[in-house]
């Protein structure tokens, strides 16, 4: 069973019904217990790091999603879920988040050189399609995901890991910035798989049927 996180907010239902059209027995789940008997987690995301991260905190939910993902269990985390596993996040604050990747999430920032250079108007948000380079192409993850493949963003933030060789995919958005993250059993990504039509729908495959 894949447990879908709920934290009150975020795109839930194109999850959960792009899970399901991979065959894939799935539930959201919002209580400590449900977590824990879940064979996959994802922790989907849209909406405001402070708000996600207290309420994870205030369900109970981060500390058996934390058993979880020590004892092997493969998690996917998307666009905000990714960012909150990180160890802090400078959205409208500082917050901190769930450390399983070293380093932060920061806005986006553009120099005048930057934005002459890309010759267009860099608006934030980040929002549409956007090509992703792979730095980790052996990683089950990617399996059958061809080199140039675009995906779709939507976000403001976007993280600076510690840690370069965790690193799954990169993007170019006035300068390049993390598209991807991968530690072990969790991958993670600042893409919506779940909007990014065939090539999103074969990366939830590949972390349903490959990790």
């Amino acid at each position: 069973m894949i447990g879908i996180i709920d934290y009150g907010m975020g795109n839930l239902s194109s999850v959960q019904k792009s899970v399901e059209r991979q065959n894939a027995p799935c539930r959201l789940v919002t209580k400590p217990e449900e977590v824990l008997a879940s064979d996959r987690l994802i922790l989907p995301g849209v909406g405001a790091f402070e708000d996600a991260i207290r309420f994870l905190r205030e369900s109970g939910l981060v500390e058996p999603m934390l058993e979880k993902i020590h004892a092997g269990t493969p998690f996917l985390g998307i666009c905000l879920g990714m960012q909150m596993l990180f160890e802090r996040s400078f959205e409208n604050g500082e917050f901190e988040g769930l450390g399983i990747f070293p380093g932060e999430v920061v806005r986006f920032r553009f120099t005048e050189e930057q934005r002459a250079e890309a010759g267009e108007k860099l608006s934030i948000p980040h929002m549409g399609w956007n090509q992703v380079t792979v730095e980790q192409p052996d990683h089950p993850f990617w399996h059958g995901i061809e080199p140039g493949t675009h995906f779709y963003f939507v976000h403001s933030y976007h993280a600076v890991p510690a840690d370069p060789s965790a690193v799954a995919a990169n993007a170019h958005y006035g300068y390049d910035f993390c598209a991807a993250m991968t530690r072990e059993n969790v991958v993670a990504a600042q893409f919506h798989p779940e909007k990014s039509q065939e090539t999103g729908a074969k990366l939830l495959e590949n972390f349903i049927r490959r990790m």
